[in-house]
């Protein structure tokens, strides 16, 4: 799979995360098929295009931290879109026993297409 597919597979796997809930970066890895792909994860929300409509926000360190640094524009934009899905940010952190997204098998196996959304 080339650069340019995995970039499309890591976006449309954040696009399935649920308000409300987060996923580590290696859990977008690992859903999107890419094995040990954390890094990449990251490497993929970098190139994120402007107006795009992927949930960015939505993916965090293993263990909840945010990202960016603390005194950021990020990190401040990541904080406030979570609290607005009603995700509590506590010193910069998720809890994620309670918010980690956990798709069940029939989610994964039969959610839509995003290439069946743009027919």
């Amino acid at each position: 799979m080339d650069r340019i597919a995995r970039m499309h597979r890591i976006w449309d796997t954040i696009r399935d995360i649920p308000k409300g809930t987060v996923a580590s970066y290696g859990q977008v890895a690992e859903i999107a098929g890419i094995a040990r792909g954390a890094r990449q994860v990251g490497y993929a929300l970098r190139q994120l295009p402007d107006g795009h409509d992927v949930p960015w926000h939505r993916v965090l360190q293993m263990s909840g931290k945010i990202a960016f640094d603390k005194d950021s524009r990020p990190y401040q934009e990541q904080c406030k879109r979570l609290m607005m899905e009603d995700v509590a940010v506590i010193a910069g952190r998720v809890d994620m026993r309670k918010y980690r997204w956990q798709p069940d098998l029939d989610e994964l196996l039969w959610k839509p297409s995003s290439a069946w959304d743009e027919e």
